[in-house]
């Protein structure tokens, strides 16, 4: 449900974002230093966090930096590029901070950890992909969206299979059998 949820907010920005008003040169160098200052405040108080929790600080501060600065590009000149690079950003974000969570956990459980915020990053990038497809205004549009559909529900497919199957690994025997079975049935793999 979360990832649901992620990925419908990604969507609505990437449109959103592409509806936005540019901006002129002053505008864009003032927000883009603005951009740099809000990082450096939001890296600073990492300071007083220790060992994974600093981490995990970081790097939200640096996935907020990489989306701001992605949606000033998108407004400074408003494009279907720069609208999947916000949508890119966010995703990268996103996963690089879930990557980070995930280092609280070990074994098994970290691995699916892993395996299942690879699943989300992919999810949103082929989502990204497929808006992009959508608002392109090249004459094969429908055919394009089309491809970008068919290639996202594949790249997305084979990342759920790939944390499904690290979710079996923890299991031992006919259990872990059954379970490898289940999920080359469930994803067609």
């Amino acid at each position: 449900m979360k990832t649901r949820i992620l990925m419908l907010s990604a969507v609505m920005s990437c449109i959103l974002a592409g509806n936005a008003v540019a901006l002129t040169k002053a505008e864009y160098d003032t927000q883009k230093k603005q951009v740099s200052a809000d990082y450096k405040v939001n890296r600073d108080k990492c300071g007083s966090l220790k060992a994974n929790a600093n981490d995990i600080c970081v790097s939200e501060a640096k996935g907020a930096e990489k989306v701001a600065k992605s949606e000033l590009e998108s407004q400074y000149k408003p494009s279907a590029k720069h609208t999947r690079d916000v949508a890119m950003a966010k995703a990268d974000a996103a996963y690089d901070t879930a990557k980070e969570k995930c280092d609280d956990l070990a074994g098994n459980a970290k691995d699916v950890c892993v395996k299942d915020a690879k699943a989300a990053h992919v999810k949103a990038k082929e989502q990204a992909k497929v808006v992009q497809a959508s608002t392109d205004g090249s004459a094969n549009k429908t055919a394009n969206v089309k491809e970008a559909r068919k290639e996202a529900n594949a790249e997305t497919r084979e990342a759920d299979y790939k944390a499904a199957r690290e979710r079996c690994d923890s299991l031992a025997g006919n259990a872990k059998d059954t379970c490898q079975a289940d999920a080359k049935a469930k994803f067609g793999m």
